[in-house]
């Protein structure tokens, strides 16, 4: 068990230094204005996204649901469980803000990015939270 859950926490940390990053540069890329610049963001965003983020999100929530088969149930992996799912439903709203800017069709500021961009750190610090104190 202790393998499994080094591999989740190994995840989930590459997965959320994604989910910091992707959004820093979408604020970085809202900003720009010269098409190499553009072209760049573009290329750096998909390899991000689908390179890093995606396989370690998957492979966060593989090495956690092979945790709980380990029987540490109660209320707080249920209120874990729900910020998965708010953090899962952000890093798809981060690949559609991405597929938006790779067809250049993004309307939102650099400064929404810059709000947008903390988001995450509410979903790990409750996750955290959650695991390590065990609140209910």
């Amino acid at each position: 068990m202790l393998w499994i859950k080094a591999l989740h926490i190994i995840f989930v940390v590459t997965w959320f230094a994604g989910l910091f990053y992707l959004p820093r540069l979408f604020v970085y890329h809202a900003m720009a204005d010269d098409t190499a610049t553009l072209e760049r963001f573009k290329i750096m965003e998909r390899k991000l996204y689908r390179g890093i983020m995606i396989p370690s999100a998957i492979l966060t929530v593989v090495f956690g649901g092979w945790l709980t088969s380990y029987g540490a149930w109660g209320a707080w992996l249920y209120a874990k469980l729900v910020v998965v799912a708010l953090t899962i439903a952000y890093h798809l709203w981060c690949g559609k803000l991405l597929r938006d800017f790779a067809r250049d069709r993004n309307t939102k500021s650099h400064v929404w990015y810059r709000w947008f961009n903390e988001i995450p750190v509410i979903f790990l610090a409750a996750a955290v939270v959650l695991v390590v104190v065990k609140p209910f």
